[in-house]
């Protein structure tokens, strides 16, 4: 995975900011293949309730600043039924601890 430990934490701190303490994060896409550049970062974003898409827009534009790459944000309500691409995020998606 082409995260630092350092980023990891700065993910999980404001996803919990912002979305709340039940959220967990999954990277999927192409951070998770270390032999590649580049690229943006991929996070499906789970919590009790499905992130709004204010909390989506903040929290993208806030990672965004601090990490100074492209964010794309995937938000899903924990046990609903998952949409086609929160399928795809969900089977290839690494969780961040």
């Amino acid at each position: 995975m082409r995260l630092t430990s350092e980023q990891i934490a700065q993910i999980l701190s404001l996803s919990r900011q912002i979305v709340g303490g039940d959220v967990s994060v999954s990277v999927f896409g192409s951070r998770l293949d270390d032999g590649r550049r580049g690229g943006d970062l991929d996070l499906l974003i789970e919590a009790d309730h499905r992130p709004t898409l204010l909390q989506r827009a903040e929290l993208k534009s806030r990672l965004e600043a601090e990490m100074q790459m492209p964010v794309d944000i995937v938000g899903r309500q924990r046990g609903g039924d998952p949409r086609a691409f929160e399928v795809i995020a969900m089977a290839r998606g690494v969780r961040l601890e």
